[in-house]
């Protein structure tokens, strides 16, 4: 059986490499092209992606936290009519005030997801606030370097 060769980027990360370095170091000269901007705005675009994926994940956090507190004032306030449920009282008193609990409940459930809604709406509007601005900065560089040459 023959050794077959190893991969040689089986441990190369490529996170860590410097493309401008690597793109200098091997002399690459493109005519009418600077690669030097190029590897600039590819940074920016990095950048840019990298900034919009941390705005969705906090906003994901965010929902997360309301979350939990909707789940603990949920509980709290579930706990509160179970013991007003077990109390003595009228049986058409008792119907009355489980039917303005289920009202105020499902009112209360639908607040919840509206503001959860908004939540996330609000944090994917940040992150493609960020794309969107790197696009067109993105299409303005590309622009420029067309004139130049």
């Amino acid at each position: 059986m023959v050794n077959a060769p190893g991969n040689p980027f089986k441990d190369f990360d490529f996170s860590k490499m410097d493309f401008g370095k690597v793109l200098s170091d091997m002399k690459v000269q493109v005519p009418g092209i600077d690669v030097d901007a190029l590897v600039q705005a590819q940074r920016r675009n990095i950048e840019a992606v990298t900034q919009a994926n941390q705005l969705a994940v906090e906003g994901m956090q965010a929902v997360l936290r309301r979350q939990t507190e909707i789940m603990r004032q949920t509980v709290e306030e579930t706990q509160t009519a179970l013991r007003d449920a077990m109390t003595q009282g009228a049986p058409d008193a008792k119907i009355v005030k489980q039917a303005d609990l289920a009202k105020v409940t499902f009112e209360k459930a639908l607040a919840n997801l509206r503001e959860l809604a908004e939540i996330v709406t609000k944090s994917n509007q940040e992150a493609a606030d960020v794309i969107n601005k790197r696009f067109s900065a993105s299409i303005d560089e590309l622009k420029a370097l067309i004139k130049t040459k």
